[in-house]
């Protein structure tokens, strides 16, 4: 087995080292290398992890059903309005004094989030 020795200025490691290019046609034969690394007050001194995957483990092997394809819809459409509504500068100022004016949200992309959310929400049932 072989010993990854991590610099000691590296303090966690987490998630993809190497992805898998979907739309390779080579696709198949390769594989993701996830990592861990991590320091602990343990007496197991091997803290670190890495994991291989393949494309198998990431591709769908279930179709989808109407609620997933209602659900990307959704988050199609409302991602598109709030886009549309941060560029848009008539919308602007009224959309930061309302902002400024509530405590829920802590960033205007989350404010304009849930407006567009609930307005298609309404609109959609």
């Amino acid at each position: 087995m072989a010993k990854v020795e991590w610099a000691d200025a590296i303090k966690t490691v987490s998630g993809a080292l190497v992805k898998i290019n979907k739309k390779s046609p080579h696709a198949a034969d390769q594989k993701m290398v996830l990592g861990t690394h991590r320091t602990a007050p343990t007496t197991n001194t091997a803290c670190s992890r890495i994991y291989l995957r393949g494309l198998s483990s990431v591709t769908r092997s279930t179709p989808f059903t109407a609620e997933d394809l209602a659900r990307q819809l959704r988050f199609k459409t409302v991602s598109a309005a709030v886009a549309a509504r941060m560029k848009d500068p008539a919308k602007m100022i009224a959309d930061n004094t309302a902002f400024n004016a509530q405590s829920t949200y802590k960033t205007m992309k989350s404010y304009l989030w849930a407006l567009e959310k609930a307005t298609y929400d309404q609109q959609n049932g």
